[in-house]
């Protein structure tokens, strides 16, 4: 295959350098002669991961830990079916507080062990204790019995889709018991994993890649073709990727810019997929600095935005102008919510009803770095604002550190603007009205840092009926989104489609919007 013997031995470098970064020791089987392995490489445009532990991990590294661990179900949005992973079947109560899960036999950890109910058990609890990351999504667990060695029960204190929370590709990985309680508090810190899925972690470099390789006991087998070793590797710049992919040194990538896409369709070289998704581009003001705490200063920030420019131009046509904060092509979705569109106009006078002027405003606004998209977006709002007087600072920044200054402590020392996509944890409008919007005592995903404790019932209300009325849920969402708009701690920029570009002899490869940007490489491979 092309470039794959150069490829190789670049990954045996860095191999003979990660060897100390963490991982190692827990692949089990044969060893794989080294003339015979291949390599699928991954080039990311941010940190493939930021941090190891399953239970807390609520960022980029769903594209490396759904890898390396697995869930007790997956769900497929195109059908509304979930398919059985490590649970072989479930049934739910007619009034949808008890869930009791069938789980696979036969099945081993990376660290050699048997995965039983006591695992699932202790691995949702430990999620819930920590009350990390994605953990809230469990809230409505009371209790998780076990009924027998591979039997579970979740009980919850009021009716919640535990379906669709189990098969989260966040906050629902199921860890070896064994091997987190017979290590230190700080084993997953320090760079080890202890999951059931098709790869084990060899070594890496945090914040900038990873390497994996195959479990050998991984309990579908290893029949068929499959890439024996994944690099998954942070390469922010899109002339880069576009090059790597294009001479064959890269196996798979994303987020290239939109002029590069349309290049790209037409040559021989590679393979374009186009596919629908459920991220969107969202910008957040910071609520709790002046002037941005005036609901009407936001209201003008917002019809100050160029939509169509930016959908024009920043997306290349691949999106469309978002409507409220739930994707156009899903369910809580509504084309009937109030959309804000340009208009200098009536965002001038705003401003001016609020005093101010010409040149009174500074803002300063943050993305992040090497995302063309959302670069471009910010230029194109900068230009509109400057034609009223006001001055936006943009700042590309890494993840990390955007991320440091949203965290401040001090509203005054945080970001203005922060904007950034957001895609689900569990396939659901909670997923996106809870984490961003309601009320928190320390920002998360807050980072508009809002705060209504009516907009939190409604939310709350509504996620209740989810797994029991849907019709019903989908109404209560729908009004939510009303009163968020009308406070308009946000501007709701755009629903993206997702542009994959492969290796032209990729086979396999499917995209799923519930689990945006990851790869799962068990399932794909080099047609040779």
């Amino acid at each position: 295959m092309r470039k794959r013997l150069s490829l190789f031995l670049a990954v045996i470098m860095m191999l003979s350098v990660l060897a100390g970064c963490g991982g190692g020791g827990q692949q089990t089987g044969d060893e794989i002669p080294v003339s015979e392995i291949d390599i699928a490489y991954y080039a990311y445009n941010s940190e493939p991961i930021l941090n190891w532990d399953p239970s807390a991990m609520f960022s980029n590294g769903i594209i490396v830990l759904n890898n390396v661990y697995e869930t007790l179900l997956k769900f497929d949005p195109t059908t509304s079916e979930f398919e059985n992973v490590l649970a072989e079947s479930y049934e739910v109560s007619e009034d949808g507080m008890t869930w009791t899960f069938k789980l696979r036999q036969g099945i081993k950890f990376h660290d050699g062990t048997d995965f039983t109910a006591e695992d699932v058990k202790f691995s949702i609890e430990r999620t819930l204790e920590l009350g990390q990351g994605a953990s809230y999504i469990w809230d409505a667990v009371s209790e998780i019995n076990i009924i027998d060695n591979y039997t579970v029960e979740f009980k919850t204190s009021y009716p919640a889709p535990i379906d669709l929370v189990a098969s989260s590709p966040y906050a629902s990985f199921i860890m070896s018991k064994d091997a987190v309680e017979g290590n230190s508090d700080t084993w997953f810190e320090e760079g080890n994993e202890a999951g059931t899925g098709p790869y084990a972690l060899e070594g890496y470099t945090m914040g900038d890649e990873v390497i994996l390789s195959q479990f050998a006991d991984y309990w579908k087998g290893w029949d068929g073709e499959h890439f024996e070793k994944i690099l998954i590797k942070k390469v922010a710049e899109t002339s880069s990727r576009r090059q790597m992919i294009e001479k064959g040194d890269a196996t798979i990538t994303m987020e290239l810019p939109s002029e590069d896409v349309d290049i790209l369709k037409d040559s021989d070289g590679v393979q374009v997929f186009i596919e629908s998704s459920f991220t969107n581009m969202i910008g957040f003001f910071n609520t709790q600095k002046a002037p941005f705490d005036n609901e009407n200063i936001r209201k003008a920030l917002s019809y100050a935005f160029p939509y169509e420019d930016v959908v024009k131009y920043a997306a290349g046509g691949y999106a469309e102008q978002s409507t409220g904060p739930v994707p156009n092509n899903h369910w809580g979705h509504s084309d009937d919510l109030f959309q804000y569109s340009y208009d200098l106009d009536m965002a001038k006078q705003l401003l001016e009803a609020e005093g101010i002027k010409e040149g009174d405003l500074n803002i300063l606004l943050t993305y992040m770095s090497g995302d063309e998209a959302e670069k471009k977006a910010s230029e194109l709002y900068k230009a509109e604002l400057s034609k009223i007087g006001v001055n936006l600072e943009i700042r590309a920044m890494p993840w990390e550190t955007q991320w440091e200054m949203a965290m401040s402590e001090n509203p005054e020392d945080r970001q203005d603007i922060f904007i950034m996509y957001w895609w689900p944890d569990i396939s659901n409008p909670y997923s996106w009205l809870y984490p961003l919007y309601r009320s928190e005592e320390s920002p998360l995903f807050n980072l508009a840092y809002y705060s209504n404790p009516e907009f939190d019932n409604m939310i709350d209300s509504a996620y209740e009926k989810s797994s029991t009325d849907i019709n019903q849920a989908t109404e209560e969402f729908i009004s939510a989104q009303e009163v968020l708009i009308d406070d308009a701690p946000s501007f709701y920029i755009y629903d993206k489609q997702v542009a994959w570009i492969t290796d032209k002899n990729l086979r396999g490869f499917e995209s799923n919007p519930s689990y945006p940007w990851v790869v799962f490489f068990y399932d794909i491979y080099l047609e040779k």
